[in-house]
């Protein structure tokens, strides 16, 4: 025990999950709820990626984002959902120290990355729609990997900084986190040092990842519903549109949700806060393949006939 305290500077090893409610009674209503949600995410997610790694058809850069976005949402999702339903069941809802801030360093990870992959996806569509004779040039396998890439080294940059700075504080007797995850702000409320460092931190991490990717996405859609609005044809422009629209739906879900949380915690109210990041954490990642799905022609006609030849190989 020593040890851990001289490597991390910090007199508690473990934190426990206040959850979501402390209602007894709401304990295994809401664990079948989550796991439901769960078991959709990760049937979703997982296949949309083998649903576009499957068909050559979806091998374009507008999939091969979406390939990644379900990718960070599957395993976003995976990074507290299991620990989430265990909490459900258990009398003592504990997590180790290094287990916090794994689990911390991953969820930032994934969400700054989904951030970025979302911001991608808008320079994907604004250059199909604006630029469709260059779109081949512009977003050739080459810049589509540097794009990715550079999404998840911005996800790895903030995620680094936030841990970082959270593994130099000292909790003292405090363990109890306010919430149903090891998130930022909760655990800033149980330091028994100043947090400054980490509130500046927090101030300029968050301020580059809110305003880059929001800037980058705006102007994107400015251009792009410009570009719509000019197309003589009702049909062209219901076409060019319908490619935008399941996008627009999965940032909508994914920065107004998030904005509501943050709201919410800056504003004292750690239990809406809570309540409200649900839909961040866990009703995002479920929505975001169905959204997709069922507004997308290409993955619906990929889905016939991927079920076409499985139907085809069991009668075989």
């Amino acid at each position: 025990m020593m040890n851990m305290v001289a490597e991390n500077g910090s007199l508690v090893t473990e934190f426990l999950l206040a959850g979501l409610t402390d209602r007894p009674e709401l304990q295994l209503p809401l664990f079948y709820l989550f796991l439901l949600i769960y078991i959709v995410t990760v049937v979703g997610n997982f296949g949309l990626i083998t649903l576009i790694g499957l068909n050559p058809h979806l091998h374009t850069p507008m999939y091969y984002f979406l390939f990644n976005l379900s990718f960070i949402d599957l395993c976003y999702s995976s990074v507290f959902s299991p620990k989430m339903l265990m909490n459900f069941v258990s009398e003592k809802n504990a997590i180790s120290y290094v287990g916090c801030m794994i689990q911390l360093f991953l969820f930032l990870f994934f969400v700054i990355s989904e951030c970025y992959m979302l911001t991608s996806m808008a320079y994907d569509r604004y250059v199909a729609i604006c630029n469709p004779l260059l779109y081949a040039v512009t977003m050739s396998p080459q810049v589509c990997s540097v794009i990715s890439i550079a999404a998840y080294g911005m996800g790895f940059a903030g995620a680094s900084a936030h841990t970082g700075c959270m593994l130099r504080l000292t909790f003292c007797n405090a363990n109890v986190i306010n919430h149903y995850l090891c998130d930022i702000l909760p655990l800033l409320q149980l330091s028994c040092t100043s947090t400054y460092v980490n509130e500046v931190v927090v101030l300029v991490v968050v301020g580059i990842n809110i305003t880059v990717p929001s800037f980058t996405i705006l102007i994107s859609y400015v251009f792009i519903l410009t570009n719509i609005f000019n197309i003589k044809s009702t049909q062209g422009r219901s076409k060019a549109f319908s490619t935008c629209s399941s996008h627009i739906m999965a940032i909508s879900l994914f920065f107004g949700s998030a904005a509501f949380m943050y709201l919410k915690y800056s504003s004292g109210s750690m239990e809406q806060g809570k309540i409200s990041s649900v839909f961040y954490t866990n009703v995002g990642p479920m929505l975001n393949p169905i959204i997709y799905s069922l507004r997308n022609k290409d993955v619906k006609v990929a889905l016939r006939k991927s079920l076409i030849k499985f139907q085809r190989k069991e009668k075989f």
